[in-house]
């Protein structure tokens, strides 16, 4: 159960309530008065996903953040009715089906060679975006690099995986982000059905070493996580409900110049029911005014964007030539999965002394 620390009532007047425990019991707890938050994003590498849960709050009125190396994981597993699989974009992955192959232990690097010229990212290749899944996220109905997995095991083909960069590790410029360090190489994988879970064979792209896993869903989370590199499942994101928006590096589309890899994105979890709206300041009124002054009669509910995670994206800062900078003239309103309301302005993208990855944002409840 969600430990909301507060309960807020929305009418002509608003006034503090009482919570109920599982047991029914009343609490008295204070409200939440929003906080300026520092993401554990980790420095200009960025090498950490972040997942915030704005409702879920410490004694000093922290949100609770949930963190894991963006190299934990390569592959999710869809919990809900539908059978998606879906890569991680935060390390710049891709995959491409292998045409008239029925066996797992025939496909290597020799007879791929082709294919693995085309199934590459941010490559300013425009048909490189059949080889990434659709980054709206707008799963279980947006399409994905893997197909839908299909009742029939013969009907779901073989993929060669691009498994993306590296954590890069060494030293990053001030005010710079580098998003990838050395390559990860190449997998090979085939993913069927298994009752209403999934199992997944895979190998080393040069392997006749088959290895197995059998994915079992569940009702709590949006996804299972699994690590080829490591042969296990991995608990990487929060339950479907708890949590609102994330911090990670992320592969998005150029119109024209196909993917491309972004540092410094937030997505927020329309999968569980989030939804968000970028408000537009223009002058005389500065961003800080317009933040300031907004208040719940202000919201506008047809606005909620629900069916893109990219709403703020990288929106929220100016990146260029010239250096990196918050964008001012914007600020965020969200509404989470159980109907409690917030906005959300970014204060900062980099440390005081200038180090990318360090950004820092403020909210409050509405």
């Amino acid at each position: 159960m969600k430990k909301l620390l507060f309960c807020i009532l929305v009418g002509t007047s608003f006034m503090s309530q009482s919570c109920i425990n599982d047991r029914e019991d009343p609490i008295a707890v204070p409200p939440i008065e929003g906080k300026t938050v520092e993401p554990s994003v980790g420095g200009g590498a960025q090498p950490n996903q972040v997942w915030i849960d704005l409702s879920e709050v410490d004694a000093d009125g922290n949100p609770k953040q949930t963190f894991n190396k963006r190299t934990d994981w390569d592959l999710a597993f869809y919990n809900g009715n539908e059978f998606k699989v879906v890569l991680n974009s935060s390390i710049a992955m891709g995959a491409g089906k292998v045409p008239n192959v029925t066996n797992l232990a025939q496909v290597n690097e020799i007879n791929t060679s082709a294919l693995m010229t085309q199934v590459q990212v941010a490559n300013y290749n425009p048909s490189n975006i059949m080889y990434v899944d659709a980054v709206t996220g707008n799963f279980p109905a947006a399409n994905t690099a893997i197909e839908e997995i299909k009742s029939v095991d013969a009907d779901n083909a073989i993929y060669i995986v691009n498994m993306g960069k590296e954590i890069y590790n060494g030293t990053v410029p001030t005010g710079s982000a580098l998003t990838g360090g050395d390559s990860r190489g190449w997998m090979k994988i085939q993913v069927t059905r298994f009752g209403e879970g999934y199992k997944i064979k895979y190998a080393e792209i040069n392997s006749t070493v088959i290895k197995e896993a059998v994915i079992f869903k569940n009702d709590t989370h949006n996804f299972k996580f699994f690590s080829l590199k490591n042969n296990k499942e991995i608990s990487i994101q929060p339950e479907k409900k708890k949590w609102d928006i994330s911090f990670t590096v992320f592969t998005n589309l150029i119109d024209g110049a196909g993917s491309y890899v972004y540092a410094d994105f937030v997505t927020h979890n329309i999968m569980g029911g989030t939804g968000v709206y970028e408000v537009k300041v223009t002058s005389p009124t500065t961003g800080v005014e317009a933040y300031n002054q907004f208040k719940t009669s202000d919201i506008d509910e047809s606005k909620f964007v629900y069916n893109d995670q990219r709403t703020i994206g990288g929106n929220w800062r100016m990146a260029g030539p010239g250096g990196s900078s918050v964008n001012n003239n914007v600020f965020y309103i969200i509404k989470d999965a159980n109907g409690y309301y917030f906005k959300l302005k970014f204060m900062r993208l980099t440390s005081p002394d200038g180090e990318r990855g360090k950004p820092q944002f403020e909210f409050k409840p509405l």
